[in-house]
Parts: structure tokens; sequence; C-alpha cells
């Protein structure tokens, strides 16, 4: 018994061509997200590639900083400033008077080292001109009385004594008489010693000593207005007043910087340059960079600076890498460099910036 025939299903002859079935759509859905990842990737691909091209062929931008030689004044002595003489931004040239201070102990050292060698100048003069002719006169009337003394002592002594060997007179008169004799002729001596100390005046030795007590307190005089001196600051240098620290009528002690003097002409920049860009700042080579602060109406200020120092820096500015394929570790150096045509606008701690191509960096 044949089959039955089911209609449902498509028979295939040889005059008919067979029908696939048409794809379901999750299937299409899932292709064309995947088409649309591809090319998604392809393009973060693309512009990570296009990036990288870009920075290596980007210059790299250094910033350093102005310096410029600046020198405090501190006071050598401690006071109360009485007078300042100048005010920031004025010009100056060295010895010129910045403050004036007042110090009553400078003042009374100077009273007594006056007084002091008042006095060893006094001995000095009178051991170089020796007595004066009134005290040799009346040394000389001392010792005559006494030598008329002790010859009348003299005198008495031998008579006395005549008389005792005769048994005239006692024993005890005539030791008596001998002891003013001798005694007489002891103040004599010691008259015309006095008397020939003043006719000779004082020796060598005297007069040195005394010398040397002038010298001595003139030494402290010399002392005590040097201070005063230092208690009138002046400038150690020509430049220009950058900072007035005090003011008037305060106490200020000793070593304490009172105000800060630049020279303005003597300028330098410091950049802290990784050793991948060393090159570029070799010492004696020159760079061009550009000062923002002094660039005005769309011109760049640019100033050529010639390098003259260059030293490592401390471990703690070494740059470290965080995985090996990051290369190795880089130091930093510190480079300095002058301006090769010095500008007094160029002032302390502006910013400045130096371009290396990226044909010049060590890759």
């Amino acid at each position: 018994m044949a089959d039955p025939i089911n209609h449902s299903q498509t028979v295939s002859t040889d005059n008919t061509t067979y029908q696939p079935q048409k794809p379901k759509p999750n299937k299409i859905k899932l292709i064309v997200i995947t088409l649309i990842l591809l090319g998604l990737i392809g393009l973060v691909i693309w512009g990570l590639i296009k990036d990288k091209r870009q920075i290596s062929q980007a210059p790299t931008i250094i910033q350093g900083h102005m310096e410029v030689e600046q020198t405090p004044v501190a006071a050598k002595v401690a006071g109360r400033i009485a007078n300042i003489h100048v005010k920031e931004g004025d010009k100056i040239s060295v010895g010129t008077l910045l403050i004036e201070m007042d110090s009553p102990e400078i003042n009374a050292k100077i009273e007594q080292a006056e007084a002091g060698k008042a006095m060893a100048q006094s001995q000095l003069d009178k051991a170089n001109n020796g007595a004066r002719p009134q005290e040799i006169e009346m040394a000389k009337y001392q010792y005559e009385a006494a030598q008329s003394a002790a010859d009348l002592a003299k005198v008495t002594f031998e008579r006395i004594d005549r008389l005792a060997s005769e048994g005239l007179m006692s024993r005890q008169k005539r030791d008596e008489a001998y002891t003013n004799y001798i005694a007489s002729s002891d103040k004599a001596k010691m008259a015309k010693a006095q008397y020939s100390l003043a006719v000779t005046g004082a020796r060598n030795e005297d007069k040195s000593v005394a010398e040397a007590q002038v010298k001595q307190v003139e030494g402290k005089l010399k002392e005590a207005m040097i201070a005063k001196d230092e208690a009138n600051l002046k400038s150690p240098i020509t430049g220009m007043v950058d900072d007035v620290i005090v003011k008037s009528g305060q106490v200020v002690g000793q070593g304490v910087p009172l105000i800060s003097v630049i020279d303005p002409n003597d300028q330098w920049v410091v950049l802290n340059v990784t050793e991948n860009n060393l090159a570029h700042f070799a010492v004696g080579s020159q760079f061009t960079a550009t000062v923002p602060a002094l660039s005005a109406n769309n011109q760049p200020y640019k100033q050529t600076f010639t390098v003259y120092a260059s030293s490592v820096l401390s471990d703690f500015a070494t740059w470290r890498q965080t995985n090996s394929k990051d290369g190795f570790d880089m130091r930093t150096f510190e480079i300095k460099a002058r301006p090769q045509n010095p500008d007094s606008r160029l002032r302390q701690g502006m910013s400045v910036l130096v371009d290396v191509p990226a044909n010049q960096q060590n890759q």
C-alpha cells in the first residue's frame, strides 16, 4: 500500500530548483554587532598610532625659572632702627647708606675707650717728659736737707763716742747717737735717689709699658668706632633694593637680615632636565627660550642663553621606571645658563620655557 502524499512538503523535480531557508533574524543581528565592534577597535588602534606619531614628533617643553644675584644685608650689632634711607626699587651703588641704627651700648663703649685713652696718654707723656722743674728742685732741696741732717748726726755720734770712751757719757747715749746717725744717712741716700730719678726721668721699660697701654686703649676705641660704623648699614654691591624687611623704631638683633639687595645684571636661568634631554644643554652650548611674563601683544619675548654649569641632582629627583618596558631610570640634572643680553626686566622667579625639538631628543 502506497504512502499517502504529504502536501505540506515541497517535492523537488528535475524541472524545479531547491529554495534554501532564509537565515534567522538573531544571526543577522550578531553579524552586524561584530562588524561594528571590529570597526571601533580599528578606529581606536588607528587613533593610538596617530597620537604616538604626533607625540614622537612634538617638541618637549622644559620649564625653568630666573635667578638674580641676591645679597641680604644684616646687622653686625644689635640696636634700634633709627632711619631707613632707601625704599624698594631704588638703584644704589657700593657704599650707599641704607640704614642708620642707634645703639646706646656702642656709644657707652666709645666714651669709656676715649677716657681710657686720655689716661694712658697722660702716663706716656709723663714718662717721656720726665718730672717738672719744680719737682726736680723740690727733690734737690729734700736731698740737701737729708744730707745735712746726716752730716750733723755723724758729728754728734763722733763726739758722743769720744766722751763715752773717756767714761763721761753712758754707753746708752752712744748707741742712740749711732742709731740716729745710721738712720739719717739712709734718709739722705733715699733723698739722693729721688733727686736722681727726677733728673734722669722714667726708664725705657716704663716708657714701653706706657706706650703699650696707649695702643691697647686705642685698639678698644677703634673696635668701638668700627661697631658704630657697622651699625650704619651700607650696600656691599651696586644694584637695586629688592626688599626692605624692617621698619623705623624696630629693635633688631645681631646677624638679622634687614634689607635685600639684588644685582639685576647678574642673572641666570635654572632648568631641571632629565638625562634623555641633556645633550641639548651641554656646557658652552646655547639655546633660545621664551619668557611668558615679558611677552605681550602675541609677540613672545625670546632670549638666548649660554649654559655655564651642569650638575646632577639628588636621588630623590631621579625618574623611576614603573615596569620593565619603560626603559631605565633617568637622573635629573640642574642646568644653569646666563642670558646673552642681560635684561633688567628679567626678574627673579619668572618662568622660562624651552622647546626641545623631537629630533634632538634621545629616545
